[in-house]
């Protein structure tokens, strides 16, 4: 009798651990994207996106604080709608070479839930090859499921403001802002 107690106690306890354990995601890809825009001159604002971002978010539906996600993108997705201003923002006066720094990578530390569906996410984000810690304001979107691929789905959007000049980016600051606005839009689909 015993026994057969201690071992529906530990069977209880191993279901409740699986059922609190988070569930990892993987971007999609297609439908994942880091959109930036700044002040030029004061004439203008200009924007322009980077794509190819991937990464994955262990989602703690039941605690979302022990959360976690990670993220990259490649430099040379960069796209700002005229060819030049591409090259220039990836000549060394900017980036340089996509050798000195192809990819942009974000990785959370902590996350610090603020609403239902709002978090601060602050990780280490390393950009041009330097890296400082960086807070997402975030929100959740959506949870369910993907009504075309009938599996479970995530959607966030997140902004947070960078300074040019802290990643080695700031040629032309003040004239041209060295804040930048950035906004994040991912969607992440159910891995397994």
């Amino acid at each position: 009798m015993f026994k057969t107690a201690a071992l529906t106690a530990a069977l209880a306890l191993a279901a409740t651990a699986a059922l609190a354990e988070p569930q990892t995601y993987a971007f999609d890809t297609t439908h994942s994207q880091v959109v930036f825009d700044y002040n030029h001159l004061g004439f203008s604002t200009t924007t322009g996106m980077f794509s190819g971002v991937t990464g994955t978010i262990a989602f703690d539906a039941e605690n979302p604080a022990a959360s976690t996600v990670s993220a990259s993108f490649p430099v040379a997705s960069l796209m700002t709608g005229d060819k030049g201003r591409d090259e220039h923002f990836l000549s060394p006066d900017f980036f340089g070479s996509e050798a000195a720094a192809p990819e942009v990578t974000f990785v959370s530390k902590s996350i610090e839930v603020t609403g239902d569906k709002t978090a601060l996410i602050t990780g280490d984000l390393t950009l041009n090859g330097v890296t400082k810690e960086t807070v997402l304001d975030t929100v959740l979107n959506q949870q369910g499921n993907h009504p075309m691929a009938n599996k479970p789905w995530l959607g966030f959007s997140a902004t947070t403001t960078l300074k040019r000049s802290d990643f080695n980016l700031g040629m032309f600051a003040p004239a041209v802002s060295d804040d930048v606005q950035v906004r994040i839009s991912v969607e992440a689909m159910a891995e397994g």
